[in-house]
C-alpha cells in the first residue's frame, strides 16, 4: 500500500440488519472500498432483506451473499466510526471500546412500507438512493463533523 493509510474501519447499524445497513455496507463496500473497510450488523438481527437484496442488484451492486449479524460479534474490533442508521439501534448501542466515533444517521426503515408491491419496492429504492447519496459524502462528512464537536 505504501505511504497510503489504513482504511477507516466503519460499522452501520440498524435494529434488524436486515435493510438500511446492509444497504449501507453493500454501497460503501462497492464505492469506498479504497478508503472505508465496511461492515454492518443490528441490535436484532432477523435476516436480510430480500427486496433489499433485489434493490441493491437493481443499482448494480451484489449483497446477495450478505448475512444478518449481532451488534456483539463486532465489539472486539476496533472501529473508527459507528455509524447508527436508526433511533432505536442508537438507543439500543454497545459502547465500543477504543476511539470509535458514534455518528447517528437515520433513515426511514422501507421494511414497514404497505402498499402495493411496486410502492413498497419504491420505500426500498428511496432508501437505497439516500443510503447511496450518504456513502459517497464518507468518510470525509464524517471526519469533518467529528472535528466540529
Amino acid at each position: 500500500m505504501g505511504s497510503r493509510e489504513e482504511k477507516i474501519k466503519i460499522l452501520f447499524l440498524c435494529t434488524g440488519n436486515a435493510c438500511r445497513s446492509q444497504m449501507a455496507e453493500g454501497w460503501a463496500r462497492h464505492l469506498k472500498s479504497d478508503v472505508i473497510e465496511a461492515y454492518s450488523a443490528g441490535v436484532w438481527p432477523v435476516g436480510v432483506s430480500s427486496r433489499a437484496v433485489q434493490v441493491m442488484a437493481e443499482a448494480g451492486v451484489d449483497i446477495s451473499g450478505h448475512t444478518s449479524k449481532h451488534v456483539h460479534t463486532f465489539l472486539g474490533l476496533d472501529f473508527d466510526f459507528v455509524i447508527t442508521l436508526c433511533d432505536h439501534a442508537k438507543k439500543e448501542c454497545p459502547v465500543f471500546g477504543g476511539n470509535a466515533k458514534l455518528i447517528h444517521k437515520p433513515f426511514n426503515d422501507p421494511i414497514s412500507a404497505t402498499g402495493t408491491s411496486e410502492e413498497v419496492l419504491n420505500a426500498f429504492r428511496t432508501t437505497r438512493d439516500e443510503i447511496r447519496a450518504f456513502i459517497e459524502t464518507l468518510p470525509e462528512s464524517i471526519i469533518t463533523q467529528t472535528e466540529a464537536t
